[in-house]
């Protein structure tokens, strides 16, 4: 079926990384498209599954342009695989100010604080769900109270609990300790606040330099 194909599209995780079939230690020997097919271009449109618009936007524009998206290292569009979820939810700034869920009943999920604690992936998940959402842009997990489980990255069934706390993140504007978050903004607000007032104390002083 592929010897004519201009390009290969693998829709979903499954056919982009194997997914749970292909979990360890693989009984099935699951193996995604391009471990089968190798002498044609691979275009990945991961996730579980993938956003309707997004699949319809890849073929549009290969259609249109007459050329294949620029992909990412992976394989994938960059124009929808180039953030990560985290970079551009709404939650964000519950994480940056050390607001998060501990667990699903409490009173910061009710205010609907970051889901990090509580095994979110968004940090380090790359997909247009924040940004594009599902059924027509409605909602996404993450907005639905549940966190990412990074279901577009290659081995995310093999990493641990959906629910398991990320450690050790090292990536640029996200600290590797969520519990310093909260006490770090509280410096940076505590600092900012004294730098500001000991500028209008010599600007008083200044003023009433002026007035003598």
């Amino acid at each position: 079926m592929a010897e004519h194909c201009k390009a290969i599209i693998s829709w979903g995780s499954c056919a982009s990384y194997g997914c749970v079939q292909a979990a360890y230690p693989n009984p099935t020997k699951a193996v995604p498209v391009h471990k089968v097919i190798h002498d044609k271009p691979i275009i990945k449109v991961p996730g579980c599954p993938p956003i309707a618009e997004v699949m319809t936007a890849v073929i549009t524009y290969i259609l249109t342009f007459e050329k294949f998206p620029e992909l990412d290292r992976q394989g994938r569009p960059k124009m929808f695989y180039s953030q990560r979820i985290h970079d551009k939810c709404y939650r964000r700034p519950h994480f940056d100010a050390g607001q998060f869920v501990e667990k699903f009943d409490d009173e910061g999920a009710r205010k609907g604080y970051c889901l990090y604690k509580v095994g979110c992936k968004g940090p380090t998940t790359y997909n247009a769900c924040s940004t594009i959402r599902w059924n027509e842009g409605t909602s996404f997990p993450i907005q639905a109270g549940h966190g990412c489980i990074g279901c577009s990255e290659d081995g995310f069934w093999d990493k641990g609990s959906w629910y398991a706390r990320l450690t050790d993140i090292h990536q640029f504007g996200i600290e590797g300790n969520a519990d310093k978050v909260g006490g770090t903004a509280a410096a940076v607000v505590g600092t900012a606040i004294a730098a500001h007032a000991g500028v209008s104390a010599i600007k008083r002083a200044q003023n009433k330099g002026d007035n003598k």
